[in-house]
């Protein structure tokens, strides 16, 4: 390729790098795609990298795997042993950062991998994450709709405590199917918190994801963690994904693992995914994790969009943008909130104190309530 007389030699080898990377990615992915290996596409260009060495000069003194590296030292680097050692691609003492090409990448693998772009899969390969609110009824994900959320999710704990049932226990799929009937009357996006699908018969995982996409779910949450703090057999829970997939091929599945949540179970977090990417999930969910050297590292790893659940005491939205989260849910803590405001303002009308008036008026969530207009799924902003 031509390169002007005055170009920086780095920019023009980046450059040149990312073509060739770009074409021979291409190639790697494709061949992967149609051979009979059990390969994670995800993992064919850390594995196999089409440029196998890089070539650079220290500008300054570093340390590169645990060896110091003096200023002026020429390094040869070996990404593909280099990756399988440190799952965090080294950058040489800086942060790691997302890869210029990394959006277009990520689009040729949904080529081959063949998963349907819906609106509401578009709102993952946004510029920013999509924030996921998470709603315990028909008033509460309507209320958030119109703010202007792009989409709305369930929170299974809302939906079981407001059934006086308990969460995570497979206790609320009539609950659960119920909610989605009444919010797939609305004009908004919305996504369903199942568990583990109420089940370990996966034909019964199957069926129920069919009916939550018939009744206007655009998407279903999956979930391999168990009531006693187990994890379910991480084979099990790819045939459910696999199984979901091939009824409702449109229902995005958020694959989520409950590893960082499970004791002694983090170092399975990267496998697990994988397993589950491979076998058809349009993206993947850890909650719990919120370490940004973790979150990069998976990232690095993965094809399919990373969820996030979000903390308080965590990383803030904008910081999670930047690692390449590109989806953040809110999980319970708005269901959690509004009791608490429901008891502070309870208490303290009892107690005499002043109380905030701030409210919707009785004829805004009367509105919102019985609103009956037919969702456009078309019309999802991108």
């Amino acid at each position: 390729m031509p390169v002007p007389f005055d170009a920086a030699p780095e920019s023009a080898a980046g450059r040149i790098g990312l073509l060739v990377q770009a074409c021979e990615a291409t190639a790697a992915l494709v061949e992967t795609a149609a051979g009979d290996e059990r390969l994670p596409l995800s993992r064919v260009l850390r594995e196999r990298p089409p440029v196998r060495t890089m070539r650079r000069v220290a500008a300054g003194a570093t340390c590169v795997a645990g060896r110091e590296i003096a200023e002026g030292d020429v390094v040869l680097l070996d990404l593909a042993a280099a990756n399988r050692a440190h799952p965090v691609p080294l950058t040489f003492g800086a942060p790691p950062r997302i890869c210029p090409g990394r959006a277009h990448a990520l689009a040729l693998a949904d080529g081959l991998l063949r998963r349907p772009l819906t609106p509401f899969a578009r709102l993952h390969r946004r510029a920013h994450p999509l924030l996921l609110p998470n709603a315990w009824d028909y008033a509460s994900a309507a209320a958030l709709a119109e703010q202007g959320f792009a989409a709305v999710g369930t929170t299974s704990l809302g939906v079981a405590a407001s059934a006086g049932l308990p969460d995570g226990a497979a206790a609320t799929a009539e609950a659960t199917m119920s909610l989605a009937r009444r919010l797939g009357r609305g004009r908004f996006l919305f996504t369903v918190d199942a568990e583990g699908g109420f089940s370990d018969d996966v034909a019964e995982v199957a069926a129920l994801a069919r009916a939550l996409y018939e009744a206007g779910a655009a998407g279903i949450n999956l979930e391999d963690g168990r009531p006693d703090g187990t994890l379910a057999p991480m084979e099990l829970h790819a045939a459910k994904i696999a199984a979901v997939k091939q009824v409702a091929p449109a229902l995005f599945i958020n694959a989520r693992t409950d590893t960082h949540w499970a004791s002694s179970h983090e170092d399975e977090t990267a496998t697990r995914l994988a397993l589950y990417e491979q076998f058809g999930a349009d993206g993947v969910f850890v909650p719990g994790l919120s370490d940004p050297a973790a979150i990069a590292e998976l990232i690095s790893a993965l094809v399919v969009p990373l969820n996030i659940l979000y903390a308080p005491g965590g990383p803030t939205l904008a910081e999670l943008a930047s690692l390449g989260v590109r989806r953040v849910s809110l999980g319970s803590l708005l269901y959690r909130r509004a009791l608490a405001a429901a008891v502070t303002a309870a208490t303290d009308i009892r107690d005499g104190r002043p109380t905030d008036p701030a409210a919707p008026s009785y004829a805004e969530v009367q509105a919102l309530a019985y609103a009956r207009q037919d969702r456009d799924p078309a019309a999802a902003p991108e």
